[in-house]
């Protein structure tokens, strides 16, 4: 597997050299809405360890990415007035892994709404700024 890149855009994020739209941060992860969204408050869960996906991330900061992004769907489901939840996790190019630092992908549904093709269409900023706040929170509520 190749090496981790300390260059890809998450580490960017993380690092605060790139902006991003945050929703929810501890110690251990980072989530903030993907620019292109399938679905309105589509999230990007991440770890703050440079982990490239699953294969090499710790158990703990697994762990971690889960428990947020769990935390992150239930939050989601009343904002977005969801009938469900998709979450996504991909590895490596031929598992469809696109940027190589882990990252869960937690996308509001609703029933009969198909889901945007991939990296299809950027989001105005204005919206990506109002579902971050309301999402951002309806986590400190929770």
């Amino acid at each position: 597997m190749p090496a981790y890149d300390p260059n890809n855009i998450f580490a960017k994020i993380l690092r605060g050299e790139m902006p991003s739209y945050k929703v929810y941060e501890d110690d251990k992860v980072l989530a903030f809405l993907d620019i292109m969204p399938r679905a309105p408050g589509h999230t990007l869960v991440l770890p703050k360890a440079s982990a490239r996906n699953i294969l090499d991330v710790s158990p703990d900061d697994f762990a971690a990415v889960a428990k947020a992004g769990q935390k992150i769907a239930k939050a989601a489901m009343k904002v977005f007035n969801a009938d469900g939840i998709t979450i996504q996790q991909f590895n490596e190019g031929a598992g469809g892994q696109v940027v190589f630092h882990l990252h869960l992908h937690v996308i509001p549904r609703k029933t009969g709404v198909p889901m945007k093709p991939p990296a299809s269409e950027k989001e105005k900023p204005d919206v990506l700024s109002d579902h971050a706040l309301k999402l951002s929170a309806a986590l400190k509520d929770g």
